[in-house]
Parts: structure tokens; sequence; C-alpha cells
């Protein structure tokens, strides 16, 4: 894998949300929340189950369309953009369920994630020849290195759909990586791991994090995995924002521990 572009220096605003909302119907998903995500940081977002955690990755990577608002990333501003325009300007994803084609292998999986990457056109892929080979080989090489960084070697060749749910979860995170982004939306990258999954996950998370520069937002309730790898930390309850700040600021915030951590003073 290479480094991403460092156009933005670490610490910079990459990504700013500004006063948004999101509504379906009647019911606010979002009320006027503003927060940003810096060059080469980890950040953390909380909150109890309907806070609009996953609709907030959902607004960023453009699957869902704010009312009001906006997001500023790479400091272009829009009120909203389709997905596939997201994942093309460095944005990537995984998601709460797991989202990756049974019937294939670890490495097809994989290599689905370079689609976006492909230069060749639909004739040349069709035939498999001439320069759509040789372009091929460069991402299949590519992507054997994320199967490597990923230690998943043995399970390459595997339907995904055969594996347990832990590997399942990290195939998931090496498609996003196929895609080299800028920013890395991971929505609940350690729900239903056992504690050994986990470990392994919150180590991949920060060796992404520091040996690429990548940088990460992500959602998780586990508050340990939160307050270990997180440089910063955003709290939501019912759509709107409670609080905003380090692990421990966040956690000597009385109002998060009233309506969230749950531990009376």
């Amino acid at each position: 894998m290479s480094a991403t572009d460092h156009s933005i220096r670490k610490g910079e605003v990459l990504l700013a949300v500004d006063q948004v909302s999101l509504s379906f119907g009647g019911v606010k998903a979002i009320t006027d929340v503003s927060f940003d995500i810096r060059k080469g940081e980890i950040r953390a977002i909380i909150g109890p189950n309907g806070a609009g955690k996953t609709s907030m990755l959902n607004v960023i990577n453009g699957f869902y369309h704010p009312q009001q608002g906006r997001i500023t990333f790479k400091g272009q501003t829009r009120s909203k953009m389709r997905p596939s325009v997201a994942a093309s300007q460095g944005i990537a994803r995984t998601f709460q369920n797991v989202a990756l084609f049974k019937g294939m292998s670890t490495l097809d999986n994989i290599m689905s994630g370079r689609t976006l990457k492909m230069n060749s056109n639909f004739f040349w892929q069709c035939l498999r020849h001439g320069p759509a080979m040789a372009e091929e080989i460069r991402h299949r090489e590519f992507v054997e290195d994320i199967i490597d960084f990923l230690e998943i070697q043995a399970i390459r060749k595997v339907p995904v759909g055969k594996l347990p749910y832990g590997l399942q979860k990290r195939v998931e995170l090496g498609r996003a990586l196929a895609m080299e982004p800028d920013l890395l939306l991971l929505d609940e990258p350690m729900a239903g791991m056992n504690l050994e999954e986990k470990e392994d996950m919150s180590r991949f998370i920060i060796d992404v994090n520091t040996q690429y520069g990548t940088t990460i937002a992500l959602i998780e309730h586990d508050m340990g995995v939160v307050m270990d790898l997180s440089d910063r930390v955003v709290v939501l309850e019912y759509g709107r924002k409670l609080a905003d700040g380090t692990p421990d600021e966040v956690k000597a915030d009385q109002n998060v521990i009233d309506a969230y951590l749950g531990v009376a003073h």
C-alpha cells in the first residue's frame, strides 16, 4: 500500500460537518450537528442506539442527503454528493452488518475495492488481454500486499461466506483499504467480535492510521476500544451533539456521564 495524499498537512481539517440536519418524514435523525475530522487522526463518534451515528456516516459518504447544513471535504463544500463521487474523492467505509460478496473469495472481494482505480476500457477487461491484463496484475499485487498486511494469507482463496464473522470483518476492512482512502469510515468494526478478535482489529486500525497516514472516523460501542484508539471523540444523543473533545475530556463531561456512560457522581 502506498502512503495517502499529503496535500493537507497532519492536523489540518480534512472534513468539516457544519450544522447538518437530517429528517425522515417527521423523525429527526440529526439536528444541527457540527464537528470536524483532522488529517491523520482517529476520530470516534459515540452515543446510545438511535443517536444518529450511522446516519451521520451516511451523510458524510453521500448515501443520505441532509435537508440542512453542509459538508466540506478537502476544502470543497457541498450540501449533497453521490456515494460513487465520495468514493472517487477518497472516502471509503465499512458497514455495521458485513456487506461482502459471500460466494466470492477473499482475494476477489478485496479486488472489488480496486474498481475505481482501473483505467482499461470494458472491451479490454472482458478479453483479459493486453493493457487490461497488465493493469490487473498491478492491482492484484496491491491487493496481495493488503492480504499480507491483514495477515489473511491462509484464506485468500476461501469464499467469504464460509469464514467466521471476525475474519469477514477483516476482509471488509481490506476491501475498503483497497480504495486507498484519505478518509476511512468504520461503522462498528468490533461488533460481534470476541476479545481476541477485538485486539487484532484494534491493532490493524492503529497500523492503518500510523503506517499509511489514513484518517479514520469510527463508530464503536466498546468504550474501552474508543478511549484507547481515539484522538478525539464526538458524542451524539437523539441526533444532537452532546460533547466533543479528547477521550479524557469526554469521560469527565457530566452530561456524557448522565446520559450515556451511566456513572453517577
